[in-house]
């Protein structure tokens, strides 16, 4: 896939190395933006198994 892109792009090697930084960054910042808050509800991140309070008064040991 990257051979791909990268014979498609146009000019040299560092006009196409740009161009590649430019698009990479674009996609972490459509990751970001867009994706990363659309599927954080789908995640399960807030379903924890820790007990809080007795981690954080040290009880248990």
């Amino acid at each position: 896939m990257y051979g791909w892109i990268w014979r498609h792009l146009p000019g040299n090697t560092w006009v196409r190395g740009l161009i590649s930084l430019v698009l990479a960054l674009a996609v972490v910042y459509v990751l970001f933006q867009y994706v990363f808050p659309w599927a954080e509800p789908l995640l399960p991140f807030g379903d924890v198994t820790v007990d809080g309070a007795s981690a954080a008064t040290g009880a248990g040991r």
